[in-house]
Protein backbone atom coordinates (compact mmCIF):
# COMPACT_ATOMS: atom_id res chain seq x y z
CA UNK A 1 0.00 0.00 0.00
CA UNK A 2 1.30 3.44 -1.14
CA UNK A 3 2.32 5.48 1.95
CA UNK A 4 -0.22 7.89 1.46
CA UNK A 5 -2.74 5.02 2.30
CA UNK A 6 -1.10 3.68 5.35
CA UNK A 7 -1.38 7.50 6.88
CA UNK A 8 -4.88 7.92 5.79
CA UNK A 9 -5.47 4.81 7.11
CA UNK A 10 -4.15 5.55 10.67
CA UNK A 11 -6.16 9.02 10.46
CA UNK A 12 -9.06 7.07 10.70
CA UNK A 13 -8.59 4.84 13.63
CA UNK A 14 -8.61 6.55 16.77
CA UNK A 15 -8.61 4.84 19.83
CA UNK A 16 -12.28 5.58 21.88
CA UNK A 17 -11.71 6.22 25.87
CA UNK A 18 -15.35 7.72 26.16
CA UNK A 19 -18.38 6.76 25.40
CA UNK A 20 -21.58 9.19 26.44
CA UNK A 21 -25.28 7.96 26.31
CA UNK A 22 -27.53 11.29 25.96
CA UNK A 23 -30.92 11.32 27.86
CA UNK A 24 -32.62 12.55 31.07
CA UNK A 25 -32.49 11.39 34.05
CA UNK A 26 -35.48 10.35 35.86
CA UNK A 27 -38.54 7.66 35.87
CA UNK A 28 -40.53 10.16 33.70
CA UNK A 29 -38.29 10.50 30.80
CA UNK A 30 -36.57 6.45 30.91
CA UNK A 31 -38.88 5.97 27.99
CA UNK A 32 -38.66 8.78 26.02
CA UNK A 33 -37.18 9.63 22.13
CA UNK A 34 -34.81 11.79 24.16
CA UNK A 35 -33.57 8.53 25.66
CA UNK A 36 -32.05 6.57 23.12
CA UNK A 37 -28.13 7.76 24.13
CA UNK A 38 -29.07 6.39 27.54
CA UNK A 39 -30.72 3.34 26.02
CA UNK A 40 -27.58 2.64 23.88
CA UNK A 41 -25.35 2.98 26.51
CA UNK A 42 -26.76 1.11 29.32
CA UNK A 43 -27.09 -1.55 26.97
CA UNK A 44 -23.17 -1.72 26.00
CA UNK A 45 -22.89 -2.00 29.77
CA UNK A 46 -25.52 -5.03 30.50
CA UNK A 47 -23.51 -6.24 27.16
CA UNK A 48 -19.94 -5.57 29.02
CA UNK A 49 -20.82 -6.39 32.22
CA UNK A 50 -20.45 -2.80 33.62
CA UNK A 51 -22.17 -1.26 36.54
CA UNK A 52 -22.60 2.04 36.56
CA UNK A 53 -22.21 3.90 39.28
CA UNK A 54 -23.05 7.58 40.35
CA UNK A 55 -19.81 9.87 39.93
CA UNK A 56 -20.46 13.18 41.59
CA UNK A 57 -17.02 14.53 40.82
CA UNK A 58 -18.29 13.79 37.03
CA UNK A 59 -21.97 14.54 37.47
CA UNK A 60 -23.58 11.25 35.91
CA UNK A 61 -23.67 7.58 36.04
CA UNK A 62 -19.92 6.64 35.09
CA UNK A 63 -18.14 3.04 34.45
CA UNK A 64 -15.63 1.58 33.02
CA UNK A 65 -14.01 -1.43 30.55
CA UNK A 66 -10.57 -2.86 30.05
CA UNK A 67 -10.31 -4.75 27.09
CA UNK A 68 -6.42 -4.61 26.37
CA UNK A 69 -6.00 -1.64 24.78
CA UNK A 70 -6.59 0.45 27.47
CA UNK A 71 -9.53 1.65 29.46
CA UNK A 72 -12.85 3.14 27.92
CA UNK A 73 -15.55 5.16 30.26
CA UNK A 74 -19.10 4.92 29.92
CA UNK A 75 -20.87 7.79 31.02
CA UNK A 76 -24.27 8.68 31.28
CA UNK A 77 -24.92 12.30 32.71
CA UNK A 78 -27.29 13.52 35.36
CA UNK A 79 -27.10 16.83 34.13
CA UNK A 80 -30.29 16.92 32.21
CA UNK A 81 -29.62 17.01 28.55
CA UNK A 82 -29.12 21.02 28.21
CA UNK A 83 -25.79 20.51 30.29
CA UNK A 84 -24.61 17.39 29.21
CA UNK A 85 -21.60 18.92 28.33
CA UNK A 86 -21.04 20.17 32.01
CA UNK A 87 -20.88 15.97 32.51
CA UNK A 88 -18.61 14.82 29.62
CA UNK A 89 -16.22 17.88 30.00
CA UNK A 90 -15.76 16.98 33.45
CA UNK A 91 -14.54 13.26 32.95
CA UNK A 92 -12.47 13.78 29.80
CA UNK A 93 -10.33 17.24 31.20
CA UNK A 94 -9.62 14.64 34.83
CA UNK A 95 -8.55 11.64 32.06
CA UNK A 96 -7.31 14.34 29.41
CA UNK A 97 -9.33 12.73 26.78
CA UNK A 98 -9.70 14.45 23.52
CA UNK A 99 -12.59 14.91 21.62
CA UNK A 100 -11.14 12.96 18.66
CA UNK A 101 -11.65 9.77 21.80
CA UNK A 102 -15.06 10.90 22.20
CA UNK A 103 -17.96 8.96 21.08
CA UNK A 104 -21.56 10.16 22.04
CA UNK A 105 -24.74 8.57 21.46
CA UNK A 106 -27.83 10.72 21.05
CA UNK A 107 -31.49 11.06 19.54
CA UNK A 108 -31.49 12.08 15.70
CA UNK A 109 -34.68 13.93 14.26
CA UNK A 110 -32.73 13.35 10.77
CA UNK A 111 -33.22 9.73 10.84
CA UNK A 112 -35.93 7.67 10.78
CA UNK A 113 -36.42 5.06 13.93
CA UNK A 114 -34.73 1.62 12.72
CA UNK A 115 -31.78 3.41 11.54
CA UNK A 116 -28.17 4.14 13.60
CA UNK A 117 -25.35 5.79 11.88
CA UNK A 118 -21.84 7.11 12.58
CA UNK A 119 -20.17 10.27 12.01
CA UNK A 120 -16.94 12.46 13.56
CA UNK A 121 -17.78 16.00 13.33
CA UNK A 122 -20.03 18.66 12.00
CA UNK A 123 -23.16 21.00 13.51
CA UNK A 124 -25.16 20.06 16.73
CA UNK A 125 -28.24 20.30 14.39
CA UNK A 126 -30.06 21.74 17.02
CA UNK A 127 -30.00 19.07 19.37
CA UNK A 128 -29.39 20.48 23.09
CA UNK A 129 -27.10 18.06 24.16
CA UNK A 130 -24.81 18.08 21.27
CA UNK A 131 -24.77 22.11 21.60
CA UNK A 132 -23.16 22.17 25.46
CA UNK A 133 -20.49 19.52 24.38
CA UNK A 134 -19.90 21.45 21.77
CA UNK A 135 -19.41 24.72 23.97
CA UNK A 136 -17.70 22.52 27.03
CA UNK A 137 -15.13 20.86 24.63
CA UNK A 138 -14.45 23.53 22.51
CA UNK A 139 -14.32 21.45 19.52
CA UNK A 140 -17.02 19.50 17.21
CA UNK A 141 -14.09 16.78 16.36
CA UNK A 142 -15.57 13.65 18.43
CA UNK A 143 -17.48 11.39 17.30
CA UNK A 144 -21.62 10.85 17.25
CA UNK A 145 -23.63 7.64 17.15
CA UNK A 146 -27.21 8.80 16.31
CA UNK A 147 -30.20 6.68 16.49
CA UNK A 148 -32.77 7.86 14.54
CA UNK A 149 -36.40 9.03 16.24
CA UNK A 150 -37.93 10.29 13.09
CA UNK A 151 -39.48 13.98 12.71
CA UNK A 152 -43.10 15.04 13.55
CA UNK A 153 -43.17 17.14 10.75
CA UNK A 154 -43.24 20.59 12.49
CA UNK A 155 -40.97 22.41 14.50
CA UNK A 156 -43.58 23.30 17.00
CA UNK A 157 -43.65 19.71 17.57
CA UNK A 158 -40.51 19.12 18.27
CA UNK A 159 -40.40 19.69 21.93
CA UNK A 160 -43.51 17.12 22.16
CA UNK A 161 -41.99 14.25 20.39
CA UNK A 162 -38.49 14.09 21.56
CA UNK A 163 -39.60 14.13 25.05
CA UNK A 164 -42.86 11.41 24.23
CA UNK A 165 -42.59 7.73 24.55
CA UNK A 166 -42.66 6.15 20.77
CA UNK A 167 -45.82 3.89 19.85
CA UNK A 168 -44.90 0.02 20.19
CA UNK A 169 -43.97 -0.42 16.64
CA UNK A 170 -41.52 2.58 16.79
CA UNK A 171 -39.79 1.60 19.80
CA UNK A 172 -39.22 -1.41 18.77
CA UNK A 173 -37.82 -0.19 15.51
CA UNK A 174 -35.33 2.05 17.74
CA UNK A 175 -34.46 -0.95 20.19
CA UNK A 176 -33.22 -2.47 16.91
CA UNK A 177 -30.93 0.16 15.98
CA UNK A 178 -29.96 0.15 19.23
CA UNK A 179 -28.96 -3.57 18.89
CA UNK A 180 -27.47 -2.97 15.41
CA UNK A 181 -25.01 -0.31 17.17
CA UNK A 182 -24.31 -3.03 19.56
CA UNK A 183 -22.94 -5.57 16.68
CA UNK A 184 -20.31 -3.09 15.93
CA UNK A 185 -18.58 -2.60 19.48
CA UNK A 186 -15.81 -5.23 18.53
CA UNK A 187 -14.60 -2.51 15.82
CA UNK A 188 -15.41 0.36 18.15
CA UNK A 189 -13.23 -0.77 20.94
CA UNK A 190 -10.41 -1.90 18.42
CA UNK A 191 -9.91 1.89 17.65
CA UNK A 192 -11.69 0.86 14.26
CA UNK A 193 -14.37 3.43 13.58
CA UNK A 194 -14.02 3.59 9.83
CA UNK A 195 -14.93 0.03 9.96
CA UNK A 196 -17.72 0.30 12.55
CA UNK A 197 -19.08 2.99 10.35
CA UNK A 198 -18.58 1.09 7.30
CA UNK A 199 -20.48 -1.97 9.01
CA UNK A 200 -23.36 -0.14 10.58
CA UNK A 201 -24.22 2.19 7.12
CA UNK A 202 -24.28 -1.48 5.24
CA UNK A 203 -26.79 -3.02 7.79
CA UNK A 204 -29.01 0.13 8.01
CA UNK A 205 -29.41 0.01 3.85
CA UNK A 206 -30.07 -3.96 3.99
Amino acid sequence: MPTLGWAFLFELMEQLRLIVGLGNPGAQYEDTRHNAGFWWVDALARKLGITMKQEAKFHGRAGKWNGGNGDIWLLCPDTFMNLSGKSVAALARFYKIPPESILVAHDELDLPPGTAKLKQGGGHGGQNGLKDIHLQLGSPNYWRLRIGIGHPGSKEAVTGHVLGKPMPAEREQMLNAVEAALDVWPELAAGNLAAAQLKLHTVAKS
